[in-house]
């Protein structure tokens, strides 16, 4: 049998029948089927990689979580930091203080205004955030369970491998 575990060639179809088998034998010992100098893979940075998902938002979704007039939100390249993430302490409201008619003059009615747009102002920016939370929280969900299939189907490679292996080396002794 010519079957080199670098180059991985098809092997004949008496040589296929006799390495073919249950995936779950020589699950240990990996040490042995690499070079010393293969052991460790080579630093792969984890922003490069791209997971293969078909994940298109809610227009609506999206409309909700973007500023109109600006760059409509991609969930898929927004990152959050911690401190944005960091749940905001509940603030008590202060107690309301009553104002006599007769001191409302066109100064209050100025502030109030002033005050009820900055307020307004501040739930609509906190709503959009939260907005772009969730999106980016669902995008992940679906990330992590498209990464939890790849995983799982390298792992069934691997198995396969490691019983090709595990075969080879009982009929050929050790690599």
């Amino acid at each position: 049998m010519t079957f080199s575990l670098w180059s991985l060639s098809e092997p004949a179809q008496g040589e296929r029948d006799s390495l073919s088998g249950s995936c779950n034998a020589c699950l240990h010992n990996t040490s042995a089927a690499l070079p010393s100098s293969r052991d460790t893979p080579s630093p792969i940075d984890p922003e490069s990689i791209q997971v293969p998902l078909s994940y298109e938002p809610d227009p609506a979704d999206l409309a909700l979580s973007s500023v109109p007039g600006q760059e409509m939100f991609d969930p898929r390249k927004r990152k959050f930091s911690a401190e944005e993430l960091k749940p905001q302490p509940m603030i008590k409201k202060a107690r309301k203080v009553f104002i006599p008619e007769d001191l409302k003059d066109d100064r209050y009615w100025a502030r109030r205004r002033k005050n009820n747009v900055a307020a307004k102002r501040s739930r609509d920016a906190r709503r959009l955030k939260e907005n772009q939370i969730a999106i980016r929280a669902s995008f992940l969900e679906k990330e992590n369970a498209a990464l939890r299939v790849e995983v799982a189907d390298l792992r069934k490679e691997l198995g396969r491998c490691k019983n090709v292996v595990a075969k080879y080396e009982a009929r050929h002794g050790p690599l």
